[in-house]
């Protein structure tokens, strides 16, 4: 199969009755996969591992931080993602499954504002600061809210498609800024990326990685946290599909009565 050919059977799920029916296979796999991961890594990461050296038993809250944090971020990219394709496309589909995925995003956003203030206040001796990261992650939380409140905001769908996927272009500076800022200013309170790395993973670097003992069952609480956020989208997009169907017959009943 040529790759315009695999591109077009992609968009065929642009179809609600394609899109509902191959998510309904799909859902019972990725909600098993996710509990699975998450049972057996939140288990071993914190109960089988042990305290840090330096942070004590304070470190475990990392797998639920940077799980969470990494899906707050990639929720608004894959947002942007659907949101470009209903402004090109007009697949009411992808706008659908963008406002499905904002209420996950936002949950994401406060478990890691919450675990990331909880792990804070006894490394940095506050419980919140205003390092680039946290402030571009809080800004990027309050453009969640305004997204899921634009959509209730405005009656017609399509309008409400348009707007709010022109505010999730303006909001993905701050998902961006979220991800690097510590690149882009150096004076933050929070480290380098330390997970997601060649070094991380092989061990061939030795600054400021995660060591295995964590890094593992970390990796295997973020994929959980991946499936988690993908059985959710589904299945919140097919319940967005649904709830639009019924609100078109009965805004046909009300014409034609």
């Amino acid at each position: 199969m040529t790759i315009a050919a695999k591109a077009n059977a992609l968009w065929e799920y642009a179809n609600p009755r394609k899109f509902l029916a191959a998510s309904e296979r799909a859902l019972p796999f990725f909600w098993t996969s996710a509990g699975l991961c998450l049972f057996v890594g939140l288990i071993w990461g914190f109960f089988l591992t042990p305290d840090d050296y330096k942070q004590g038993s304070t470190v475990k809250i990392i797998y639920l931080h940077v799980p969470a944090a990494l899906m707050a971020i990639n929720c608004w990219l894959m947002m942007l993602v659907t949101s470009l394709v209903w402004l090109v496309r007009r697949h009411h589909v992808s706008a659908l499954a963008a406002r499905a995925a904002a209420p996950v995003g936002i949950v994401m956003t406060l478990v890691a504002l919450a675990t990331g203030a909880i792990w804070g206040q006894p490394m940095w001796g506050t419980w919140w600061a205003w390092d680039p990261r946290l402030t571009s992650f809080l800004i990027l939380f309050l453009f969640y809210l305004g997204y899921v409140a634009l959509w209730e905001a405005i009656e017609d769908p399509d309008t409400a498609a348009d707007l709010t996927s022109v505010l999730c272009l303006v909001g993905s500076v701050f998902a961006i800024l979220s991800r690097y800022a510590v690149n882009f200013w150096n004076q933050g309170l929070h480290q380098g990326a330390s997970v997601l790395r060649a070094g991380a993973i092989t061990g061939t670097d030795t600054d400021e990685k995660v060591s295995n003992i964590f890094f593992y069952p970390l990796l295997l609480c973020i994929i959980g946290f991946v499936l988690l956020f993908v059985a959710l989208v589904l299945y919140r997009t097919g319940t967005e599909i649904r709830a639009r169907r019924i609100r078109t017959l009965l805004a046909r009943e009300r014409v034609g009565g």
